[in-house]
């Protein structure tokens, strides 16, 4: 029987088995708890008392100099990051209680892994913000986490980020203490300065079990859910990529994807300390200075959405090299075509280039196939589960060999900042409903085939499409409009708004454009395309249908090409 299919009696939704889940408060946070599955952690090694904060500090006594932290020529040793984090971490722990929010909206700079080593080793939560989020966003999620602190650069990108946050706290009832990051602000206190301000004298054990990061995601409602993770969910996430990701010490990961994703964070921050190795970061992704770093630096390790591998196969082909140190290429996060993964295999020869699959809330679900012998189940599968026990649903609860992907294991979120939005987000027993669609190909490898969920992913970016339909039906020119997302070989998807537009008026994208930009949304949410239309089609209940809507246009787009 191919893994994921099982028999009426163990039916993973409807079943009547007693429940181990429940609810348990850890300084202030709400989280789920399962007994079963929490034995089963510590049993198996995947949990335990041991915190980044204790590995790091275990490093810095017995490998002072070993590099982790590499950034441009500041490179940051177990020692140095150490001190520097414990430093930071006794001023935050002087001024807020365990369990309290730090948020930072920072690139991939060394400060943001101080950062969030000093939360760590302080007991706080931290609070990771994409840097290309606007005031819309902002406002929302500073004040739904009730965050105390929030580090940000002076500028990024020619972007004010200061002058932004002036506009933000000015219209929070509570607002965060803005820490300016490479940059000296008035309105603000710069990050040289918070470094000297009191400090605590010793800082507390931290629980292992407790809430160390909460990462908004975006939902199908349109309002971003605040995912929880725990210390020990983070690590027995690391636990499992060492396990299946060829990661010995001394190797280095290249950290391109921002580190307010799932993955870029865990790459620049936990696996570099848990594993021995080390994270070289990007500031901005430059598929040409990325073959550059990963030569000069003999990265090991790569891993990002579709366009980051598309992109560097392109420039390492321009230059002639096939990247001699690069052993591992994960992708994921959007759509990878078989041919890009046969191409990059074949082109990278030392490297096995995979497919991967998972999410903010069960990261890591299925971990690729890293035999370079099987590159057609790296190239046309996800590959196979790691530690999570994934289950392939029928809307009836039964599984099956094709269905929604449920999933569950030591890795997976502790649950959503708001306890309403666990509703219908769980099976009966603890299940995590992920919304995604998949089959079983040859018994136990994962090929994820579509989305329940309507969620537009454009270079490894959720888009809500509802949240931006909410904000553009407000416009007078509009009617009514549906957002789809339709193939692009760059970017994975793009945006197309489907309007139906006021009598007498023809709204393009620059109307949509200016009014988003008006609402501080951030760029990458903008819809990139407009059809005007008659009408929507819809059912008999009036609800849009969006797969005839993404229908049309690609068969009109086909016949069009």
């Amino acid at each position: 029987m191919p893994k994921g299919v099982s028999t009426n009696s163990d039916n993973p939704v409807a079943t009547t088995t007693q429940n181990t889940t429940y609810r348990k408060t850890i300084h202030g946070w709400s989280i789920r708890w399962d007994d079963a599955l929490a034995k089963n952690a510590y049993e198996n090694g995947y949990w335990s008392q041991n915190t980044l904060a204790t590995a790091l500090q275990t490093d810095a006594e017995n490998n002072p100099n070993r590099e982790i932290i590499i950034e441009g020529n500041i490179r940051l040793t177990a020692r140095s990051l150490h001190e520097e984090s414990e430093q930071l971490a006794k001023v935050l722990a002087n001024r807020f209680a365990p369990g309290s929010v730090i948020s930072f909206m920072l690139p991939n700079w060394h400060e943001t892994a101080i950062i969030y080593l000093a939360a760590t080793y302080a007991g706080l939560v931290a609070h990771p913000i994409l840097p290309s989020l606007r005031e819309h966003d902002l406002l929302f999620m500073l004040s739904d986490v009730n965050s105390k602190m929030l580090f940000i650069p002076q500028q990024f990108r020619n972007h004010q980020c200061a002058d932004m946050l002036e506009r933000v706290v000015e219209k929070m009832e509570n607002p965060p203490e803005v820490i300016v990051v490479r940059g000296d602000r008035s309105q603000h206190l710069a990050y040289e300065t918070l470094l000297d301000q009191p400090a605590a004298e010793d800082l507390a054990a931290v629980d292992a079990e407790s809430v160390r990061m909460v990462m908004y995601t975006s939902g199908t409602t349109g309002r971003p859910k605040g995912v929880l993770h725990t210390h020990n969910s983070i690590n027995a996430l690391i636990k499992q990529l060492g396990d299946h990701w060829l990661v010995e010490p001394g190797d280095k990961f290249l950290v391109a994807s921002p580190i307010s994703h799932i993955g870029g964070s865990i790459y620049a921050f936990e696996i570099p300390i848990l594993l021995g190795a080390s994270a070289v970061l990007m500031e901005s992704w430059q598929s040409d200075e990325a073959v550059e770093l990963l030569l000069q630096e003999g990265c090991t390790h790569f891993a990002g959405a579709t366009p980051f591998l598309t992109q560097t196969l392109q420039s390492a082909k321009k230059v002639k090299s096939h990247l001699p140190d690069l052993k591992v290429f994960i992708c994921g996060g959007a759509s990878v075509p078989p041919s890009l993964i046969y191409e990059a295999s074949d082109y990278f020869a030392k490297a096995a280039v995979t497919r991967a699959y998972g999410s903010t809330e069960v990261p890591v679900m299925s971990v690729g196939v890293l035999d370079t012998n099987d590159v057609k189940h790296a190239a046309e599968t996800d590959g196979k589960p790691g530690l999570a026990d994934i289950i392939l649903a029928r809307p009836d609860g039964e599984a099956s060999e094709t269905g929604e992907v449920i999933a569950k294991g030591p890795q997976m979120l502790a649950g959503f900042l708001h306890t309403e939005d666990e509703a219908n987000a769980f099976t009966t027993n603890g299940y995590y409903k992920t919304g995604d669609l998949a089959c079983w190909q040859d018994d136990s490898f994962l090929v994820i085939n579509g989305r329940l969920k309507d969620i537009i992913i454009r270079n490894g970016e959720n888009i809500a499409p509802k949240e931006i339909e909410d904000l553009l039906v407000d416009l007078p020119q509009i009617k009514e409009v549906a957002i789809v997302g339709l193939p692009d070989p760059k970017t994975g998807e793009r945006a197309c708004a489907v309007i139906v537009a006021a009598q007498g008026q023809e709204p393009d994208i620059n109307t949509l454009v200016e009014h988003l930009a008006q609402l501080g949304v951030a760029k990458f949410k903008y819809p990139e395309r407009v059809e005007l239309w008659s009408a929507l089609p819809k059912n008999d209940a009036g609800k849009v249908l969006k797969h005839k809507i993404k229908e049309i246009i690609e068969q009109a787009d086909k016949e069009a090409s």
